[in-house]
């Protein structure tokens, strides 16, 4: 009775991110994906990774795992998956990387993972609608502190939390702060959140990217001053540094 009532709250779940991400992707003129195919899963390896009957790999993109397997084996269990890709549809490891769905499901799992607190927005997704839905369901699980964001471990760190910082290095993170100043030098734009580039934390930007981030609202000229939300892998450049290669790495908060 336990494992029914279990599995009736995940398929409930599945219903309300079906209508965030249908309402979502409406409102951003669309999550446009192309159909691959349908696959039945085997195992499931890791937070975003299953392993297919049919032998090949699935990687779920747009999202990096946080939360344990249990919540993505529940969800698949003996369900066929739909699978509809963004780009490339492999990696350099020969995986599949796409957005799975549960057979008519309008949610993918991507949504659900993260409408339930299990995972985290990835650095890259590809496409501004479905970025800006996958966005809004992590915001969500956020503010409820459901799953992951239950634990101030992944709490987004602050760009003065040098220490926090250091010890993240090399690790998926979010850092919310202020920007001081945004400099060019050579082909790269240079976000910087203090004054001492060998000690503070630096968002870098290569300059061909600026259009990009213009059109998606996030131009690097008009982030002095402002409270932004940057995602992706914290590099030592002198002081903690994230490259920003797409625009849905950097939020604005104000």
């Amino acid at each position: 009775m336990k494992r029914r009532s279990h599995r009736n709250l995940l398929l409930a779940s599945v219903a309300v991110c079906g209508a965030l991400f249908t309402c979502g992707a409406a409102a951003q003129d669309g999550c446009k994906l192309t159909p691959i195919g349908t696959a039945a899963v085997a195992a499931v390896q890791d937070g975003r990774t299953l392993l297919l009957a049919d032998g090949r790999v699935l990687r779920l993109a747009g999202i990096e795992a946080g939360g344990d397997n249990a919540t993505l084996q529940s969800i698949v269990a003996g369900n066929p998956l739909r699978l509809e890709m963004l780009g490339q549809d492999h990696d350099r490891y020969g995986r599949i990387v796409a957005f799975a769905f549960i057979a008519d499901a309008p949610a993918s799992l991507q949504q659900t993972l993260l409408d339930q607190g299990q995972a985290r927005v990835s650095a890259r997704v590809g496409d501004k609608g479905c970025a800006d839905a996958l966005l809004r369901a992590e915001q969500a699980a956020r503010a409820a502190k459901r799953g992951l964001w239950a634990d101030p471990n992944f709490a987004p760190l602050s760009a003065e939390n040098l220490s926090g910082l250091a010890a993240a290095r090399g690790r998926f993170a979010l850092v919310e702060g202020k920007v001081l100043s945004v400099r060019e030098s050579g082909a790269t734009i240079y976000v910087n959140f203090g004054r001492h580039w060998t000690r503070d934390f630096t968002v870098t930007i290569l300059r061909r990217l600026q259009r990009a981030l213009a059109a998606a609202g996030v131009a690097p000229k008009v982030l002095a001053g402002r409270r932004i939300r940057v995602r992706g892998w914290i590099e030592e450049g002198g002081g903690p540094i994230i490259a920003a290669e797409a625009p849905e790495q950097i939020e604005l908060l104000d």
